[in-house]
């Protein structure tokens, strides 16, 4: 086994460029960390459904031109990839509108059989969008073969990126988190979201849910406040994450910074020092517009951060 495997979806991106222009890209929760991770010379693949209309070609065509494998990619004959917009608050916020009911991606793992080697890689990646998309047998026929890939020695990142739009209920959100938390070895998880998605105004209450679990490794992200890990279940690790003055667009900050994390993981990294990685790589993406940076801004703005801390 090597590499990762990341699982979701990627959406045709409407953003602000100078109003009432938009500027048209490609980004989705795990896409855009499987792009940062190829980024940081992890080998990555990405695992999802396109249609056969041009924007899936577009989306293939970048995929490959930032080195991502794509032979995990089908696509569909009729169905196309959903569509969102951004709107930006003045402090670098940002509101999204989303068209993504009949997106191709929704029919993941709508078949019992996985992707062909999809498992042979060793760790798989996703988020709580990946896993409100598809389909409730859907998500059961996952969670067998997730439970099955880590028998055998897989590992498994989760970032519950929480979205209320995109679930029926709460309780099926809570309920469907729980059992991929059960599935994950290193947890990747938002402070703002776990709060919406656990009803939680108190962040001590939300530690301690957290922290109670007993993940192997679990990171809780809290904007520009130091990064909170905890391995095994043990005491709480402040990290200090780096401070961006120019803040432009948070789009893709949670999605970038697990993909620094995870690749200072993986290349043997302590915590520490992967919490300032992800924060380096969050830091430079949230300085433009949009969650897929060009590479040589992106490069420029990780260059000035590093040096700044």
């Amino acid at each position: 086994m090597k590499g990762i495997a990341a699982i979701g979806e990627v959406m045709i991106e409407l953003a602000p460029l100078h109003p009432p222009t938009l500027r048209l890209g490609y980004a989705g929760d795990t896409y855009n960390t499987a792009i940062y991770l190829a980024r940081h010379g992890v080998p990555v693949s990405y695992c999802t459904h396109l249609g056969q209309d041009r924007h899936s070609d577009a989306i293939l065509a970048q995929l490959a031109h930032e080195q991502v494998n794509t032979q995990l990619i089908s696509r569909h004959p009729i169905r196309l990839p959903g569509l969102y917009m951004i709107n930006n608050l003045p402090d670098g916020e940002r509101e999204f509108s989303y068209w993504r009911d009949q997106s191709a991606a929704r029919l993941l793992f709508s078949e019992v059989q996985p992707p062909v080697g999809l498992f042979e890689h060793a760790m798989i990646y996703l988020s709580g969008i990946t896993l409100a998309i598809i389909s409730p047998e859907a998500r059961a026929h996952l969670f067998e073969q997730l439970a099955d890939y880590r028998a055998r020695g897989g590992r498994v990142a989760f970032d519950s990126n929480y979205r209320p739009r995109l679930w029926p209920d709460q309780a099926t959100a809570q309920n469907t988190t729980r059992q991929c938390l059960q599935l994950t070895d290193i947890a990747l998880l938002t402070l703002d979201d776990e709060q919406l998605l656990w009803g939680e105004a108190d962040e001590a209450i939300s530690l301690a849910r957290l922290r109670a679990l007993g993940l192997t490794e679990l990171v809780v992200k809290r904007g520009a406040k130091p990064a909170l890990v905890s391995e095994q279940g043990g005491d709480w690790q402040p990290c200090p994450v780096v401070k961006v003055s120019n803040v432009i667009d948070t789009t893709a900050a949670g999605d970038s910074f697990n993909a620094g994390y995870l690749s200072a993981r993986l290349m043997s990294a302590n915590c520490a020092t992967a919490v300032r990685t992800g924060a380096l790589c969050a830091g430079a993406v949230i300085q433009h517009k949009g969650a897929i940076v060009d590479r040589d801004a992106y490069n420029t703005s990780h260059q000035d951060l590093s040096q700044q801390s």
